[in-house]
């Protein structure tokens, strides 16, 4: 018997049971944003955003969604997330106030603001639970239409499942490829791109998707007159809808406050986008927002007397109220009884988040007025002190930021007095212990972080031949792809081309257009494609066809990837490996190296930046044994220069955060990475010849850096620095110095002044003089060098202009 048919074979017993259990999910998740905003505006909350006016839609969006199944959403799911079982009012509360504990805020540890929601993928060791047996929410994201591209690798991830041999056993991630990835957005946020680009490609995929657009006619104070075409999400996309001639969409449109039809369209959408793996848009129209956007203000200030009236009568709850009672499901003595035990069950879960929010930081200040107390006995600053004291016992609901700065403070005191031990020691121990909440997880703390794979060196044949570096990264890619049935890569020319320098050859042939295939000229979405499916157990490579077009996808990569881990406090994952190729390309576009900007983009993905194909096959090794994400940038000039073929592919790993000395020299310590490394060997070749004995270093990994400190150990032993970077001035190679001088300590063994030598400020000019006039030269790196040499060395070394 099909799911349907039980319900439709419900008694009116039963079925007036669910609709009443419905009914008080909804009141209750009301009352949740009534008291919340009231929590805001008196001050024990910083910022409210609630889903009031969305209740019953999302009511029915839960009864389709099924184990399994997965949420990529808009931040006011709140009753979605009730109804589904996965959000309590206490957790709802906690949120609210922050609670940095994941015990009472599962969501993210008080890490995002209240309705931005997860469940827990991973177990408290980063550990895979069964995500079939559960239903789940990817944790959601701010930027508007940011959560789009992940939604589609999600509903992705189903295709893969159902449709690649030797991945149906991961029966913890997929049963058969069944489970729908359900996508929810304001009507306003469908005007960004990231909303267009994952319509289409997921139109092109056929996905199993459900996209649920909420209509409330503004987008904060701005009507949809300014927002959309013709005013209206589901008219203009009218193209999308399939027929019997062609692929696409099944558009559906239905009154937001229409209890009965809400159920019956999700109950449809389900079912399409389930069984036939066809994408599918529910226009949801006719909603409200009864307290305007959020805390920051009033739609009473937008919104005219006609509106506000027609709000109030047909706000969803009241709508949902008033067929209950036409259709004798509940008498209204009935359905106020339930009002009145929503606000009591709301009132009361308010008081337990807060007491459990407030109560051990009121123990961790009873303990430091203590300390403070006996302190000040012993002080010649006892008043001051005292006075300090006082104050921090006057505040009724501290945060810990009151307790270290009071701490700190008095600290500065007696700092030449007896009580400066005790009193340094808890601030410590305290800092130790409270900082880990706001800060740990933005990598994996788990035991397959990327420090947990040793270094395989690759090895070789006695004779060896030499092959293009294209042909190294390409038989290494099909190792990997035998020997992990769950990878799959995929982006513009990867396909039937095998990607634009070869390093793909043959892969789809072999491998299938499932696990080796093309992709739209759509950066964002082939980010989100990955994302996606990395975050479903799956192993995607996602390519960038240049280093350049990977601005396309930043912000992606940046809010959502990099953030991923932290923002859940370790209970998601996504280990997506990211693969691009870039610098020394003749041309404004396609040799860019904005290395600053990405690796400050992007903290919480590691920067790999090898210096030919075989440490970048190395990387990708190491990488699919561990459960972090990457990206890594393939030197875009290397691919035809000739390297050894391993014997071991597949298997080498290159050690990520290890730096590499490539040549040893005792007059001064030169960093660089990726193409620019060959130009500073043609440079350290001259200079020899000028008797200047330069040690070069091969970065490797920008994030991670030098997890040895090595660099400073050839510092101490060169005594001089200089740092080659092919990124604008102040970029990465302001990072790497940063590094050497604060991480390291390296200025205590420099006999000259570390310096660094950049590309110009501007972009690289088209054609080899571009190139030579806008990057660093050897002649350019053999006159700094020169020029260091000649300051220490006037007599052995004199100047040069």
């Amino acid at each position: 018997m099909t799911e349907t048919e039980t319900k439709k074979s419900l008694s009116f017993e039963d079925f007036r049971a669910e609709v009443l259990n419905d009914y008080k999910i909804a009141i209750t998740s009301r009352e949740c944003s009534l008291l919340g905003r009231r929590e805001v505006l008196t001050g024990k909350a910083k910022f409210g955003i609630f889903g009031d006016g969305k209740e019953v839609p999302q009511l029915a969006m839960a009864k389709a969604f099924k184990n399994g199944d997965f949420r990529s959403g808009y931040y006011r799911d709140q009753t979605f997330m009730m109804a589904i079982g996965q959000l309590t009012i206490q957790q709802f509360f906690a949120g609210l106030y922050g609670h940095s504990d994941l015990e009472h805020d599962p969501m993210s540890a008080g890490r995002q603001m209240g309705g931005h929601f997860a469940t827990h993928s991973l177990d408290e060791n980063g550990n895979w639970k069964n995500l079939t047996q559960q239903k789940n929410s990817s944790a959601d994201i701010s930027p508007t239409a940011g959560q789009m591209p992940r939604l589609l690798g999600l509903a992705q991830a189903s295709k893969v499942y159902r449709n690649i041999t030797g991945v149906q056993n991961k029966t913890n991630f997929s049963i058969n490829g069944n489970e729908v990835a359900w996508g929810t957005i304001g009507n306003a946020s469908t005007s960004e791109g990231l909303f267009f680009e994952t319509i289409n490609a997921a139109g092109v995929l056929q996905v199993p998707m459900v996209m649920s657009v909420w209509d409330d006619d503004y987008g904060i104070s701005v009507h949809a007159r300014y927002q959309t075409t013709k005013e209206n999400i589901s008219e203009i996309l009218k193209g999308f809808q399939r027929d019997e001639n062609a692929k696409g969409y099944e558009i559906i449109t239905v009154k937001g406050w229409d209890y009965p039809e809400l159920v019956s369209a999700y109950e449809r959408a389900s079912e399409i986008a389930r069984n036939e793996h066809v994408p599918v848009l529910i226009h949801v129209y006719q909603l409200t927002q009864p307290q305007g956007h959020s805390t920051s203000g009033s739609h009473e200030r937008y919104k005219n007397a006609d509106r506000l009236s027609w709000e109030a009568e047909y706000d969803c709850v009241a709508q949902m109220r008033k067929w209950m009672l036409e259709n004798n499901m509940a008498t209204a003595e009935d359905l106020d009884a339930i009002d009145e035990q929503a606000k009591k069950d709301v009132l009361e879960g308010k008081k337990a988040a807060w007491s459990a929010y407030v109560n051990p930081i009121k123990e961790e200040q009873k303990e430091l007025i203590a300390l403070l107390n006996n302190v000040a006995l012993q002080s010649d600053n006892k008043v001051f002190i005292e006075k300090y004291t006082a104050d921090l016992s006057s505040i009724k609901e501290p945060i810990r930021k009151d307790l270290l700065i009071t701490a700190r403070k008095v600290l500065r005191m007696v700092v030449k007095e007896n009580g400066k031990n005790a009193l340094s020691q808890w601030v410590t121990a305290y800092t130790e212990k409270i900082q880990p909440k706001f800060s740990s997880h933005l990598y994996s703390q788990s035991d397959k972080n990327v420090y947990s794979v040793k270094e395989v060196k690759p090895q070789y044949d006695e004779n060896a031949e030499d092959a293009d570096g294209r042909m190294v990264i390409r038989n290494n890619f099909d190792a990997i792809f035998s020997k992990y049935p769950e990878t799959l890569i995929f982006g513009e020319d990867c396909g039937n081309i095998g990607d634009v320098n070869q390093g793909l050859e043959g892969m789809q042939d072999k491998y299938g257009d499932f696990r080796v295939c093309d992709a739209g000229i759509r950066e964002a979405t082939i980010l989100g494609q990955g994302i996606g499916m990395a975050m479903r157990g799956l192993r995607p490579i996602a390519e960038i066809q240049y280093l350049d077009y990977l601005l396309y996808a930043i912000q992606i990569m940046s809010d959502d990837l990099a953030t991923l881990q932290y923002r859940t406090a370790g209970r998601q994952k996504a280990p997506l490996i990211i693969r691009t190729r870039g610098h020394r390309l003749e041309g404004i576009w396609h040799s860019g190296s904005p290395m600053g900007m990405i690796i400050n983009a992007i903290r919480g993905i590691h920067v790999l930046v090898p210096r030919n194909m075989t440490k970048a096959a190395g990387f990708y090794n190491t990488l699919l044994e561990t459960d972090e994400p990457a990206l890594v940038i393939e030197c875009l000039n290397g691919y035809r220069l000739k390297e050894k073929m391993p014997t071991n592919l597949g298997e080498f790993k290159t050690p990520i955060g290890v730096v590499e000395t490539i040549k040893e020299g005792s007059d001064i310590t030169l960093v660089s990475y990726g193409s620019t490394l060959r130009v500073v060997e043609q440079a350290a070749k001259e200079l020899l010849e000028a008797g200047i004995d330069a040690e070069i270093i091969d970065i490797q990994s920008l994030l991670p850096f030098d997890i040895n400190h090595d660099i400073v150990k050839s510092v101490a032993k060169t005594n001089r620095l200089l740092v080659i970077d092919e990124d604008v001035p102040g970029g990465a190679s302001a990072f790497i110095l940063q590094n050497i001088l604060d991480e390291q300590n390296a200025y205590k063994h420099l006999d000259s002044k570390p310096e660094t030598l950049t590309a110009k400020a501007h972009r690289p000019s088209y054609g080899t003089d571009g190139d030579y006039f806008s990057k660093p030269s050897a002649e350019d790196i053999y006159e700094k060098v020169y020029s260091i040499m000649s300051e220490a060395k006037p007599n052995e070394y004199p100047e040069l202009y």
